[in-house]
């Protein structure tokens, strides 16, 4: 996998996981909820399992390419902040949106 494909991965990876937890009732998509709707704080506990998830993954596809870069801390506010606005659709259709019934 080259570089490119890599990144694409990743970034539409991340895409998708963010809004994973604001569009299932279930824990991390698998696992079934006993409650009919999940509170919003297991739903920002799901976001930053995955924003660990993908950064697994995008850690592992680095590794496989060449060698991994040393990141500080500021990578990882910086990428923290990307995955949630990557996350702000989820949250809008979620809990902004009006529900008309």
């Amino acid at each position: 996998m080259d570089v490119s494909l890599a990144s694409w991965f990743v970034i539409l990876l991340a895409l998708f996981c963010a809004n994973l937890p604001f569009f299932n009732e279930r824990l991390l998509a698998v696992i079934p909820f006993p409650r009919p709707v999940k509170p919003v704080w297991l739903r920002l506990i799901e976001l930053f399992l995955l924003y660990l998830a993908v950064g697994l993954v995008a850690g592992l596809l680095e590794l496989r390419i060449g060698s991994v870069f040393p990141q500080g801390w500021e990578f990882y506010a910086i990428t923290g902040c990307l995955f949630l606005v990557l996350a702000y659709p989820g949250f809008v259709m979620r809990y902004m949106r009006k529900h008309h019934h």
